[in-house]
């Protein structure tokens, strides 16, 4: 399975995918919860049979904490709204920060439904961070965007979000103008994909002679790398026997991914450990200047976090 495409429904799906003797490998699940600690400590909801291309979201909290931490800012709020995903990432962010030896003044969470972000906002405003850091979705992520910088208290402080608002549908509204965003390295420059052969712009070219316009979220490239790590690795899995049937041996496509090691994808090297994280260990941030050129702030790079296993 390919897939999922967010942290909460992989919650859900990969007991039983991997129960049934099946491989699940995403491209966009990030929550801890899913692979480990980074300290060798497995998470809540990690099972033997699940890989991801996405990098855990442990390492975008500390990419955060760091960057804001560098902009002389020593105050911050998060937000979540209880998803897998978003509690995990607003988590290691407050964790990080206050190692680095920031203090979150706030640590709160909304309904994925609510639109009336002012009651909590105001909540915040009390303390006056200097930093508002909020990695949710749509529509929630609109409201707060909107209703944010009109509350007392914190008209100055930066905003900030995560992957999940990383998307032509946010960055082209007004109020995204001057966020930053966390999420993957998206400079795939001179990284062909070492199975087949395609670059960056071949994949992208093929996307567009498909669709008709190019990818609207960030994670493709990710899906690409996932897709033809899964066929790799069900082709090393598969023989034919001796009444001349195809056979793939399950246990064997697991076999192969545990062994990955130094895979070069279109998102960089590729190495799989013995949780399930495989994906590039490179965090960046972009700063969002302009709704009306979202491609351009995509390539803003403002702060880049490269995560070294130990």
């Amino acid at each position: 399975m390919i897939g999922s495409s967010c942290s909460s429904t992989a919650v859900a799906a990969a007991p039983l995918i991997t129960q049934a003797g099946m491989t699940m490998i995403a491209p966009s699940n990030t929550s801890p919860s899913l692979t480990s600690d980074l300290a060798g400590t497995p998470g809540a909801n990690n099972n033997v049979g699940y890989y991801r291309t996405s990098h855990n979201a442990l390492l975008e909290g500390e990419a955060v904490a760091q960057f804001v931490l560098d902009q002389g800012i020593t105050t911050a709020a998060a937000i979540h709204d209880g998803d897998p995903y978003t509690h995990g990432l607003a988590t290691a962010f407050e964790n990080a920060y206050e190692r680095g030896g920031g203090t979150v003044t706030s640590f709160v969470g909304v309904h994925k439904e609510d639109s009336d972000m002012v009651p909590v906002l105001t909540t915040i405003a009390a303390h006056e961070p200097g930093a508002l850091f909020y990695p949710i979705f749509q529509p929630a992520g609109d409201f707060l965007s909107d209703q944010a910088p009109r509350v007392s208290g914190l008209e100055d402080a930066i905003l900030l979000s995560g992957a999940a608002l990383l998307v032509d549908s946010f960055m082209e509204l007004p109020q995204s103008k001057g966020m930053y965003f966390s999420g993957p390295d998206l400079d795939y420059t001179g990284q062909p994909n070492e199975t087949t052969g395609a670059t960056p712009d071949d994949v992208i070219n093929a996307i567009i002679d498909t669709y008709g316009q190019t990818a609207g979220a960030q994670y493709w490239a990710h899906a690409y790398d996932a897709t033809v790590l899964l066929l790799n690795a069900i082709r090393a899995a598969s023989y034919i026997d001796a009444d001349g049937s195809l056979v793939i041996d399950r246990a064997g496509v697991r076999e192969y991914l545990d062994t990955l090691e130094g895979y070069q994808g279109l998102i960089g090297q590729l190495s799989c450990d013995e949780f399930g994280d495989c994906g590039a260990n490179k965090v960046t941030i972009i700063h969002h200047t302009d709704p009306d050129n979202v491609e351009t702030s995509r390539e803003n790079v403002v702060y880049s976090y490269t995560y070294t296993p130990s």
